[in-house]
């Protein structure tokens, strides 16, 4: 088995709205020697809001009845509540300090992904949102970088989210392109000659939460991650595919 190792991209100025992402990325790679077909680039999904201009500012919000009577519960800001519900397909749970919902795009998450650190100076009220549709996000990347560099690389959007039953965030991919965000190994053959009936490898996932380990949570300031040596099947593919089907959640 190869080694895979992970470069940090460093030197990406501060991303605003409108900003040419895919010339920042190939700037930053470019310092890194260029990419190489099969590398994956994860990108943090903040920088692919900023870009595509998804901040709110809270001053022109007015929250609806729903976002008031949620704020009572929760403690937090209606007009930020009014903001996640423009994300929500359905609120999953509510309690001071916290709201749980399934986001428009398919995943359960905390505040529809709606957030404040690393957006703007202390004191202004700004709150980014996710990108409208990550996958596309997550394409576009993949096939400008192609255009610039003449290799074909996986790309991954990824934001952090925690976990029912665990503590703490982990990176999560939210948008996929080139490669398998979920790997299918029933069929393959353990080291005793067991078949494998029940395993599916959410390459998307491992791969974005191990480029968090560069990205941070803080003042890290890196919003991208290149990774080589991973080894995968290219093919075209979407972040959908890690979302567990109603019918199969146990725990709604």
């Amino acid at each position: 088995m190869k080694p895979i190792t992970l470069f940090p991209l460093e030197g990406i100025p501060l991303v605003r709205p409108g900003d040419d992402l895919v010339a920042l990325l190939a700037e930053a790679l470019a310092r890194r020697g260029g990419p190489r077909t099969g590398d994956v680039l994860v990108v943090a999904q903040k920088i692919v809001s900023k870009a595509e201009g998804r901040f709110v500012r809270l001053s022109e919000v007015t929250p609806s009845p729903r976002a008031l009577e949620l704020a009572q519960i929760t403690g937090k800001d209606p007009r930020l509540i009014e903001v996640i519900l423009w994300d929500t397909a359905e609120v999953l749970r509510v309690r001071p300090g916290l709201i749980i919902v399934e986001h428009r795009l398919g995943f359960v998450c905390a505040n529809a992904g709606v957030d404040r650190s690393n957006v703007a100076p202390e004191g202004e009220e700004i709150v980014l949102r996710l990108p409208e549709d990550p996958d596309r996000s997550a394409r576009q990347i993949r096939e400008g970088l192609a255009r610039r560099f003449g290799v074909e690389v996986g790309v991954v959007i990824a934001d952090s989210h925690g976990r029912a039953h665990r503590k703490g965030v982990i990176g999560v991919a939210i948008g996929v392109s080139g490669l398998p965000a979920l790997e299918d190994w029933r069929g393959r053959r353990d080291l005793f000659g067991y078949v494998l009936q029940h395993t599916e490898v959410a390459l998307g996932d491992l791969v974005a939460s191990a480029a968090t380990l560069l990205l941070g949570q803080a003042a890290e300031g890196i919003p991208a991650v290149l990774i080589r040596g991973l080894s995968f099947l290219p093919r075209e593919s979407t972040a959908r595919e890690l979302v567990r089907a109603r019918a199969y959640d146990l725990f709604r």
